[in-house]
C-alpha cells in the first residue's frame, strides 16, 4: 500500500514540476514585460485585464462541469486531461513572450497581444489545474496520505519555482530577451514532458484499473469502483444526473464552502499582487547603491523557491495542530510584521528586503496548503449528499468562480495605483526627484496595507470554519 502511494505521489509530482515551472515564470515576468518592454496602455491594460476577468470566472465551472459530468473518456479522466492538455499548455505559456509586432506604431497591437496570451495562458492554465486538484482529492481521501503527498509535491515545486532563479541568473531577467525566449522555449518542452509523464502513468482511487494494484482492506485509502453495487444498502446519487445548477446550489450552500473562498479570495489577491508587482517594487524600494545585482537577483528567485521549503517544514506541524490553526497563527503574522515595517519607514532597508521576502514567501506557503480544506470539504460534500463519485472538479471550479476574479482585480488596482503616481513618467524616463518620491511613497504604503487589511479581515472571516480535526486519525470508511 505505502508503495503504491510513494509510487503514485512521485508520478503527481511531476505534474507538479511542470505546472510550477511555466506558472512561476508567467506571473513574474508577464505584467512586467507588457508594461515596461511591450509599453501597453493603461486603457489597454484594464479593458484586457476586465475581459480575462471574466473569462477566468466562466471557463472554471465550465472545464469542472465537463470533467465531473462528460461521458467522453477524454473529459472524464484527469489522466486523459492531463495527457492531452500538457502541449496546448506549453503553447499559451510562450504566447507572451514574443512580439507581434512593432507596438510603437501600433499601440492597440499590444494590448491585442495582452489579452490573447492571458485568455489562453488561463483557459489551459484552469484546465490542466483543475485536473490536478482533482486528482490531489481523488488519490486518497485520508488526511495523512494528503499530507504526504503535499510534501512530495512541494519537493517538485522547489525544483519547478527555481526557472525564476535561473532566468535572473542566466538571462538577466528581461534584460537579455533573446536569452530569456530561448529559455522560456526549453522550459515549454520540460514541463510537458514531465505533464505528459504525469498523464500517462497516474491513478486514482476511482480508476477501476487500479483496483487489483490496491489493498482494498488497508484502512488508508478508501476505493471506490466507477461500477458495482453498493453493498452498504445506501442508495448513492450519480452526480451526472443533477444539473450544474442543482450542483452549484448544493455546493455553494454549505457553510465552510462560503469561508473558504472569502478567505482564499483575499489569500489569491496577495499571492497575485506580490508575484507580479515584486521585481517592480523592489527595483523602486530598494536601489541600486543598497542592494547589489547579485543579491537582487537572489531575492527576487527565492521568493519563489523558499515558500516550497517552508512548506516541507511546516508539514509535521500541520499533521499535528491542523491547517486551520496554522493558517490562523499565518494571519496574525502578516498583520504584525506589516505594522513593524512600517513603523519603521521605508528608509530601513534591510528590513524592508527581509519584509518584502517574507511577504514573497508566507501567503504563497500558506496557500499550498489550501488544497488540504479544499478536500475535506469535499469528502463533507460527498458524505452529506451521499454521491457515489465526489464532485471534485466542480468543488474546485466553484471555488474559482469566486476568487479567480482576484488574479484580475489584482494587477489592475496596484497599476492604477502606481499610473496616479507617476510610474508612466518612470518607464518614460521623464520623472522627477519629487515624482519619484511620491511614487516610493505611495509602493511603500501599499506594500505595508495591503497584508495589515488582508491579515485582519481573513483572521475575522476564517475562525468559523468548523472543520478543524480532520489531521486526527479517524476512519472514515471501515470494512462492515
Amino acid at each position: 500500500m505505502d508503495r503504491y502511494l510513494h509510487s503514485n505521489a512521485v508520478v503527481y509530482a511531476s505534474l507538479i514540476l511542470g505546472f510550477k515551472m511555466m506558472t512561476s515564470i508567467f506571473s513574474f515576468y508577464y505584467v512586467k514585460i507588457f508594461l515596461d518592454h511591450y509599453h501597453v496602455s493603461q486603457a489597454w491594460f484594464d479593458v484586457a485585464q476586465v475581459i480575462y476577468l471574466f473569462w477566468n470566472a466562466i471557463n472554471d465551472p465550465l472545464f469542472a462541469y465537463w470533467q465531473d459530468n462528460s461521458k467522453l473518456e477524454i473529459f472524464r479522466s484527469r489522466r486523459l486531461n492531463v495527457l492531452y492538455g500538457a502541449p496546448l499548455f506549453a503553447l499559451s505559456f510562450l504566447l507572451a513572450w514574443f512580439p507581434w509586432g512593432d507596438y510603437a506604431s501600433h499601440p492597440w497591437l499590444a494590448g491585442v497581444h495582452l489579452l490573447v496570451a492571458l485568455s489562453c495562458y488561463d483557459a489551459m492554465f484552469t484546465f490542466i489545474g483543475l485536473a490536478s486538484c482533482a486528482l490531489f482529492a481523488e488519490i486518497s481521501d485520508k488526511h495523512e496520505d494528503r499530507l504526504r503527498l503535499t510534501r512530495y509535491t512541494q519537493v517538485a515545486s522547489i525544483f519547478g519555482s527555481s526557472s525564476v532563479f535561473f532566468s535572473q541568473v542566466l538571462c538577466d531577467g528581461l534584460n537579455d530577451m533573446a536569452s530569456f525566449q530561448m529559455f522560456v522555449v526549453v522550459i515549454a518542452l520540460i514541463s510537458c514532458w514531465a505533464m505528459y509523464y504525469t498523464g500517462t502513468h497516474v491513478r486514482t482511487m476511482y480508476d477501476n484499473d487500479v483496483l487489483d494494484a490496491v489493498d482494498i482492506e488497508s484502512p488508508s485509502i478508501h476505493v471506490v469502483p466507477f461500477k458495482g453495487n453498493n453493498s452498504s444498502g445506501k442508495k448513492k446519487l450519480d452526480s451526472s444526473s443533477l444539473s450544474s445548477f442543482t450542483q452549484f446550489k448544493q455546493i455553494a450552500r454549505q457553510k465552510n464552502f462560503i469561508i473558504f473562498i472569502t478567505v482564499n479570495f483575499m489569500q489569491i489577491f496577495q499571492t497575485t499582487y506580490i508575484r507580479n508587482f515584486l521585481s517592480i517594487f523592489g527595483d523602486e524600494l530598494l536601489p541600486q547603491h543598497v542592494m547589489s545585482p547579485f543579491y537582487r537577483k537572489f531575492l527576487y528567485g527565492s521568493a519563489f523557491i523558499i515558500p516550497q521549503i517552508l512548506v516541507l517544514c511546516l508539514s509535521p506541524v500541520v499533521g499535528r495542530k491542523g491547517y486551520y490553526r496554522v493558517i490562523l497563527w499565518s494571519f496574525y503574522f502578516k498583520v504584525f510584521c506589516a505594522v513593524v515595517v512600517f513603523m519603521a519607514g521605508r528608509h530601513q532597508y534591510m528590513l524592508l528586503s527581509l519584509f518584502m521576502l517574507i511577504e514573497a514567501s508566507l501567503p504563497n506557503t500558506i496557500f499550498a496548503f489550501f488544497n488540504l480544506p479544499v478536500s475535506d470539504i469535499i469528502d463533507a460534500d460527498q458524505e452529506r449528499h451521499k454521491r457515489r463519485l465526489p464532485l471534485s472538479s466542480s468543488v474546485f471550479a466553484y471555488n474559482a468562480l469566486f476568487t479567480k476574479p482576484a488574479q484580475s482585480l489584482a494587477p489592475m488596482m496596484i497599476v492604477a495605483i502606481l499610473d496616479r503616481n507617476h510610474y508612466q513618467e518612470k518607464v518614460s524616463g521623464d520623472m522627477t526627484t519629487i515624482q519619484h518620491q511620491e511614487l516610493s511613497s505611495a509602493m511603500f504604503t501599499v506594500a505595508c496595507a495591503i497584508p495589515f487589511v488582508i491579515g485582519l479581515l481573513q483572521i475575522l472571516v476564517w475562525r468559523p470554519y468548523s472543520i478543524r480535526d480532520s489531521h486526527i486519525t479517524i476512519a472514515k470508511h471501515v470494512e462492515s
